[in-house]
């Protein structure tokens, strides 16, 4: 309410909407259901379209029912083996069976668009390391760090970020071209939910370059946090772990659960370093060994060739460690060839929409856990999916054509200040 100052009545105020595209990623408001209202991202949401699927199909409007498709991330499925202890195959084959029951067509991992945001991310370090140019390459996955380079660093730091999408938003393309050809839909005819342990995937599925003009929909159309899937489980009354499982559906060919060696974000710090040193300089890498700086989200692993170190990458985690980096290299002082930037302290695994430590156990020793389950799924080379070298070829046309550049990379975008806080009237 509100108090008229000339008449000292009281006004009802309207209640306040803001939009995703009005975030900060500065970890604060946007994690608070109380004073973000986010209409469109949201568990609700994605009822209200199953409800939406059975009115169509009662009255016989069948060619107005979307097909509901939902991806899930392997940091989010592990975060929900953990809270039912679960394995991490029987997490995914039971999610599986949750999400057909309640009405969803189709469920799939997003380590399968992961390959590609790996594979891109190898090839386009080698091509900068040989031109000398944009180094360091930084690693593109995390929107809240996006959000923070485009909105606080601007023009200069954006031309040193990987271009390539992140797995979310490759399995946007992957959903709502490929898979709405195999059924011969446009992409409108598709509703796209991705689950994620992160509430800043909600603000990279609203950005304007994720949205067709043509069809009027997005790559991803609705995500959920980790959290938001367990409360929907409460929701229908049910238990993770009395659920029976269900065979994993696959997105091109039979379904599977496969992993990527590395950390719990994604492992692009490993594989893009073992590929260069392989693709630059003929190395074959065993072991790495981290060298920890400041603290333990931030860490460093260096390559010698002939006695002269020829490669470095580090990892950054969390905004204290970001600031540091961005700092070193606005000052010119920045060694590495490549470096993982994470926004959350710990990575991934810790992500803001995860499930919060139970009972007496520390967030510590449940970041450990997860990093656990995270780790027990059997991994594989992106580049050894005899499934993403045939999409190479029979969906994009070739890896340097113009459709993979458009289906598999992205543009950013510096936000002019035009508001000083010192102006603002609180």
């Amino acid at each position: 309410m509100e108090v008229d100052e000339e008449t000292g009545a009281e006004v009802k105020l309207e209640k306040a909407k803001i939009t995703l595209n009005d975030c900060l990623a500065c970890s604060g408001c946007i994690t608070s259901a109380e004073s973000v209202l986010i209409t469109q991202q949201s568990q609700q949401e994605v009822y209200s379209i199953l409800q939406q699927n059975q009115d169509c199909r009662k009255l016989g409007l069948h060619n107005e029912v979307k097909c509901v498709v939902v991806s899930v991330s392997p940091q989010a499925r592990a975060s929900l083996a953990a809270k039912y202890n679960l394995s991490a195959l029987l997490t995914a084959q039971k999610l599986t069976a949750f999400f057909h029951k309640i009405g969803c067509d189709f469920v799939f991992d997003t380590s399968f668009s992961r390959d590609f945001s790996l594979v891109e991310t190898q090839r386009k370090i080698v091509m900068r390391y040989r031109s000398k140019s944009a180094l360091p390459m930084l690693a593109s996955a995390c929107p809240g760090w996006i959000c923070y380079a485009e909105k606080t660093h601007g023009a200069y730091i954006l031309p040193y970020i990987s271009t390539t999408k992140s797995p979310q938003q490759i399995m946007g393309s992957l959903v709502k071209d490929l898979f709405a050809r195999k059924l011969d839909k446009t992409p409108d005819q598709i509703y796209h939910v991705s689950v994620m342990p992160c509430y800043d995937k909600k603000l990279e599925a609203s950005r304007e370059d994720f949205y067709n003009d043509l069809y009027k929909t997005r790559d991803v159309d609705c995500v959920l946090s980790t959290s938001e899937v367990d409360a929907m489980l409460e929701t229908e009354g049910v238990n993770l772990s009395d659920i029976n499982a269900a065979d994993l559906d696959g997105l091109a060919g039979a379904g599977e659960l496969v992993s990527h060696a590395g950390g719990g974000s994604g492992g692009y710090l490993e594989h893009v370093l073992r590929h260069a040193a392989r693709e630059l300089f003929g190395l074959q890498l065993n072991e790495l060994t981290f060298k920890t700086l400041r603290n333990e989200d931030f860490k460093e692993v260096s390559v010698q060739h002939d006695g002269v170190v020829v490669l470095q990458f580090a990892s950054a985690y969390g905004f204290r460690n970001i600031q540091n980096l961005v700092q070193k290299l606005k000052r010119g002082k920045c060694k590495y060839d490549f470096v993982e930037v994470m926004a959350c302290p710990s990575g991934c695994l810790n992500g803001g929409g995860q499930l919060r430590p139970q009972d007496d156990e520390s967030s510590k020793e449940l970041i450990r856990r997860l990093g656990g389950i995270y780790a027990s799924v059997a991994t594989r080379l992106p580049e050894d999916n005899p499934a993403v070298e045939t999409l190479y070829r029979e969906w994009l046309g070739g890896r340097d054509g113009v459709k993979a550049a458009a289906l598999l990379h992205t543009t950013y975008h510096a936000v002019n200040k035009t508001v000083n806080a010192l102006n603002i009237k609180w």
